[in-house]
């Protein structure tokens, strides 16, 4: 194996099942990949919170001293803008798929109904469009039927952000389902303010829908490979 670990932290929904195909094929070429199951996303804690989550995170980046690409999907971006607050010395780079980290002080994921404390799969109508495009109706099905409901205490909980060294992380912007154009807007504009104070980001285009790990995971472990 070569080079920092690669830690994947997919968003809502998910557990680290769902880097499978991507791990595979980052083995192929010489990564060390380690998927993350969060809590409260597969492993049965429906009482964990933000912070749980944080914690599983370090736990993956401080269990390699040599270094730590960490890697977020969706919400899941603000996870590992989080990992980088905490260890600015030890994650080398974040890369963000399909997402933007909240700022501190915001909500990290209160955008969806939550019902008997989870936010359970809304189902496809929220994602019609470039979301899920390339997401067949077989793989649809088998999506809902893995979702994981998401404790409230995740989704409703708070960023804290606090280290400024954050900013002199490298970050790469993986763009699915919008333009490398779209998202360097928005950062130049301030509407992704942690963004637009990051020293160093930089933009990749993938074709895909929302969830390339799972429709695009080879050309998605060429990427992270390449970073």
């Amino acid at each position: 194996m070569t080079g920092e670990q690669i830690v994947l932290v997919g968003g809502l929904w998910l557990d680290g099942s769902a880097w499978t195909d991507v791990a595979s094929e980052l083995t192929k070429r010489g990564r060390h990949a380690v998927p993350v199951t969060l809590p409260g996303q597969g492993d049965g804690h429906t009482s964990a919170t933000l912070a749980d989550q944080v914690a599983a995170v370090l736990a993956a980046v401080d269990a390699e001293p040599g270094g730590s690409v960490v890697v977020g999907h969706s919400a899941a971006c603000t996870l590992a803008w989080l990992a980088a607050d905490a260890r600015p010395g030890r994650v080398a780079k974040v890369v963000l798929i399909g997402g933007f980290p909240s700022g501190n002080g915001q909500p990290y994921a209160d955008f969806l109904p939550i019902v008997d404390g989870v936010m359970p799969f809304p189902g496809w109508e929220p994602f019609d469009g470039a979301d899920a495009a390339d997401l067949d109706e077989p793989a649809r099905q088998a999506f809902a039927a893995a979702a994981i409901p998401v404790p409230e205490g995740v989704a409703r909980g708070v960023v804290q952000l606090t280290d400024e060294r954050r900013f002199d992380v490298p970050v790469v912007v993986v763009c699915p389902e919008f333009t490398p154009t779209q998202a360097r807007e928005w950062i130049a504009s301030g509407e992704v303010p942690e963004l637009t104070r990051a020293k160093h980001v930089e933009l990749v285009d993938i074709d895909s829908g929302h969830w390339p790990m799972i429709t695009r995971p080879a050309e998605l472990a060429m990427i992270l490979a390449a970073v």
